[in-house]
């Protein structure tokens, strides 16, 4: 029987398919650890099948030599050996589904393993080109519908042709006259389920494009609920969904019509076809040319054949659409990374310095390559230094933390940490001497205890708690209902955005890096909040090579030196002081800042004397 839902089929018939049936072999690898578990249930299965076809035997002997012949004894025997062999189909069917089950989840699970152990290395230039949610959908949906086949949908077929074998050959051994009959008839029942199967299966990955777009359209509307809101948006929202659920509705009604005319079509030709059988052996028993039980055994075997070469087809659509799911895993699990560690890498030099040196790097992002982020761009810091980039938006600042975390490599030139080029050193390596402190912070769906941990998972309580009260977020994270314990929400929704800044800079405290990276550390908080973590800040950053990456003049002032940037190369470098006097683009943005925030003229001097930015 087919344990599939019309749910699982709605969620699972959208994906492509793939005639290439033999692109389902990559899954046999994951298969073969368990192989004495795929023997124990291909013996149940063959119990199973074994025992709904001896039901066959039964009912013939049942018939004949009970009901017939008027023998109570035979009957109550026959009765008897007849509950036998239900018994033993319902064990090896229980152990037929337990085993092709466990195999079935227990592959899907190391293969969403093996896939994700893949992509989470992937480097970020791959996912400027790849959705994200397209990666999501291989790991879910396409994992899912592997599940089905190997739980389900193979299982099934093997059943099937256990079953249209054996009844077949019952059916000749039966009666060879109605077994022409059946085999007459069969194509006429398999033409409805193919012409009408194509429909529905049409139909429902039509119907799922329209969940889809439901489930989108609410995606988006409930995870920007503020904006939406705040732009009384609220009754073109309603109106838009409604349309798009009314559209869903009548797709999903156009399907569920088609799937009940293939539905009465078969159930037409199947009983009419059993209804002719029935009435020609019928005449064939008044004649003594077959017993009644020969007949009721052949009617049995003959709806067991058209039942199975039924489930057949279905199970072809499910194949196809498994194998085009096994091409699009297995194309993501041979997609090489960009950034790997060398056969033999590097050692880092022991203890770390902190020394980063940029010699002549070029770099274009994978996704615009006609277009330098990163021009001839020269750079060394020094062990302990604090160097700022600054310079309009596009000019590469950020660019620089991207190519120093060796998220990308430069086509021409070198990066090296402590004196080891990155492309020769391994880049866990590398990145576990860079603490991050980003502009947008990254809190993600756990209790502050974890976010904060998230850069050494082996940190004490203590040592997590130390970390927070130097952030200064240890108060407000102890304020919170159940403490550090607390659920921070998705994306830290429970906390402010300075709060969130907070966690983050006490995550990069924790994990006491040789490189610190700010980007705009402090660019959401508020004046007295800035104050707080500018000075914890500079706890953090003494002693250990630090780049800042700042728009705000305040953040920078105590810079060793700072580089301008623009078009991808320094065009300045300095003191604050010693650029302001040069008049040149670092001038011109302070004054900019300054006008900006005032809302008055003022002289580069000035806007450099007050702070601001």
């Amino acid at each position: 029987m087919n344990n599939r839902t019309p749910v699982a089929d709605a969620r699972l018939s959208d994906r492509p398919t793939s005639r290439n049936i033999n692109a389902l072999r990559h899954v046999l690898a994951y298969l073969a650890p368990y192989r004495w578990r795929i023997a124990a249930a291909a013996l149940a299965l063959s119990i199973a099948a074994g025992m709904v076809l001896a039901l066959g035997i039964g009912l013939r002997t049942l018939v004949d030599e009970g009901l017939a012949a008027g023998n109570a004894a035979l009957l109550d025997q026959a009765v008897i050996v007849l509950c036998v062999v239900v018994a033993v189909m319902a064990v090896s069917s229980y152990a037929r589904f337990y085993l092709v089950s466990w195999l079935g989840e227990r592959v899907v699970a190391d293969i969403r393993r093996d896939v994700f152990r893949h992509v989470i290395a992937l480097s970020p230039g791959f996912y400027e080109s790849t959705r994200s949610g397209e990666v999501l959908s291989r790991l879910t949906t396409d994992t899912t519908l592997l599940q089905v086949v190997v739980g389900t949908s193979i299982p099934i077929a093997l059943r099937n042709v256990l079953m249209i074998a054996g009844g077949t050959t019952l059916l000749i051994v039966t009666s060879p006259k109605l077994t022409g009959l059946v085999l007459l008839v069969v194509p006429l029942v398999l033409l409805p389920i193919i012409l009408f199967g194509r429909r529905v299966r049409r139909l429902s990955r039509s119907s799922q494009d329209r969940v889809a777009d439901v489930g989108a359209y609410v995606d988006e509307s409930i995870g920007n609920i503020r904006t939406v809101q705040a732009f009384t948006h609220e009754a073109t929202d309603r109106s838009r969904f409604g349309g798009r659920v009314e559209d869903a509705f009548d797709v999903a009604i156009e399907r569920t019509r088609a799937r009940a005319l293939l539905s009465s079509s078969v159930i037409l030709l199947v009983f009419g076809a059993i209804s002719t059988i029935l009435w020609i052996g019928g005449h064939d028993v008044l004649a003594g040319r077959i017993t009644p039980g020969e007949l009721s055994a052949f009617v049995f075997y003959a709806v067991v054949v058209a039942g199975s070469v039924g489930a057949l087809s279905e199970v072809v659509g499910d194949l196809q659409r498994a194998a085009g799911a096994s091409e699009r895993l297995i194309d993501l699990l041979h997609t090489a990374p960009d950034i790997r560690a060398p056969a033999v890498p590097s050692p880092l030099p022991q203890p770390a310095r902190g020394e980063v040196a940029f010699e002549r790097v070029v770099f274009h992002y994978p996704s615009r390559p006609d277009v330098a982020a990163l021009t001839g761009f020269d750079l060394t810091v020094s062990p302990g230094e604090k160097v700022a980039l600054v310079g309009p938006s596009g000019a590469g600042k950020t660019t620089v933390f991207q190519v120093l975390l060796r998220f990308y490599d430069p086509s021409e030139g070198a990066v090296r940490l402590d004196g080891v080029d990155l492309r020769e050193a391994d880049p866990a390596e590398v990145r576990a001497r860079i603490g991050l402190v980003a502009q947008e912070p990254v809190i993600f769906s756990a209790d502050a205890w974890e976010n904060i941990r998230y850069g050494r998972p082996d940190a004490s309580d203590e040592e997590v708690l130390q970390a927070a009260e130097s952030a200064h977020a240890r108060s407000f994270l102890e304020a919170l209902p159940e403490g550090f314990s607390t659920f921070l929400g998705e994306r830290g929704v429970r906390l402010s955005g300075g709060q969130r800044q907070r966690v983050a800079i006490a995550r990069a405290i924790l994990r006491d890096p040789a490189v610190l990276l700010l980007d705009e550390a402090t660019s959401a908080l508020d004046a007295e909040s800035e104050q707080v973590v500018q000075e914890a800040l500079e706890r953090l950053m003494a002693g250990r090579t630090t780049l800042i990456i700042a728009h705000r003049l305040a953040t920078i002032l105590k810079a060793d030196r700072i580089m301008t940037m623009e078009e991808g190369r320094i065009v300045e470098s300095g003191t604050h002081g010693e650029l302001l006097a040069r008049n040149g683009l670092y001038a011109r943005l302070a004054a900019l800042q300054f006008s900006n925030a005032s809302g008055l003229s003022a002289s580069p001097a000035r806007a450099a004397k007050l702070g601001t930015g």
